[in-house]
């Protein structure tokens, strides 16, 4: 099947030469944080503060919707293969996150590999998460975590670790086409690493050589934090949805850790994108993907809220 010509279009201008991301790192990291960087004055309401952890501070950034009001939160994690992206490159994706959900977005700047390797990122997404849902202020059933790509990969670890911890709860998840397999060589047991991995924006090469970078050690490949499809144990994890792309490597693994989710007895709903790739979440909220996806994520999110109540 062909793949929708202005889509492909639209992502070529946010894709870039296949470099060897593991000698070149960063070259790759500055690329996407230039090209994705929003110049212009935002016309959005920011905060810029941080949070405290043992050794070190974790920015985030917080994004609100136009009119004053007391609104639900996002809890976000930005893509970037562990090794890319910053709250600057994602500022555009969270200002509309904001406007088109009516939420408060927070938008975690996290350590990125390999100078913080595995778990380094995850640990920070989870001190942010604990400093934000613990907050006496906060009401932690209004939080939602939320991540693309490997801030997918993230949100989901981080709900893994949450409920082992038991230092706070998620009650809510959002991954949207997320890492959580170990495995994108040809050896790979998934169809969407074959048939999606080598003419996409995103190739099967370039998961690997950034899982190379992210990794401590080769253990970590077999650690569910490093990827949540390898855990035994999917019990008790938030109410959660999956969005994944048709032409994305990542597509059935995401897909199967919702249909794993959902076989451990919890409430999931996975919906796959037709005619879009990997990284369509960061085009302009008037691209019919980006438009269904949102629509679905309000639907997801009011449902939520309706139980709730």
């Amino acid at each position: 099947m062909a793949i929708n010509k202005v889509v492909r279009a639209a992502l070529k201008a946010l894709s870039y030469k296949d470099i060897d991301v593991k000698k070149n790192y960063e070259l790759q990291r500055n690329f996407v944080n230039i090209t994705h960087r929003h110049y212009l004055k935002p016309f959005f309401k920011t905060w810029d503060c941080e949070v405290d952890s043992e050794n070190h501070s974790i920015p985030v950034r917080i994004f609100s919707p136009e009119k004053e009001g007391d609104y639900p939160m996002l809890l976000f994690f930005h893509g970037g293969g562990w090794v890319t992206g910053n709250i600057d490159s994602y500022s555009k994706v969270c200002a509309n996150m904001a406007r088109i959900t009516n939420h408060n977005v927070v938008s975690v700047d996290y350590r990125l590999a390999p100078e913080h390797p595995f778990p380094a990122g995850l640990e920070d997404c989870y001190q942010a998460a604990k400093a934000f849902i613990t907050k006496e202020e906060n009401n932690f059933k209004e939080i939602t975590i939320i991540g693309d790509s490997a801030g997918g990969n993230l949100a989901a670890a981080l709900s893994l670790m949450a409920r082992e911890r038991k230092e706070f709860s998620i009650k809510k998840q959002i991954l949207i086409y997320p890492s959580t397999y170990n495995n994108h060589s040809e050896t790979s047991p998934f169809q969407s690493v074959h048939l999606n991995g080598t003419d996409y924006l995103l190739t099967s090469k370039r998961v690997c050589d950034y899982m190379e970078l992210y990794k401590s050690n080769d253990s970590d490949y077999s650690n569910p934090y490093f990827a949540p499809l390898l855990a035994d144990d999917l019990s008790d994890q938030p109410e959660t949805l999956i969005i994944t792309a048709e032409f994305c490597p990542l597509r059935d693994e995401g897909e199967e850790y919702g249909r794993k989710l959902r076989a451990a007895g919890n409430k999931v709903e996975i919906f796959r994108i037709k005619d879009a790739l990997h990284g369509f979440f960061a085009l302009p909220p008037s691209f019919p993907q980006v438009k269904i996806c949102y629509e679905i994520i309000n639907r997801f999110l009011d449902e939520v809220s309706n139980v709730e109540e």
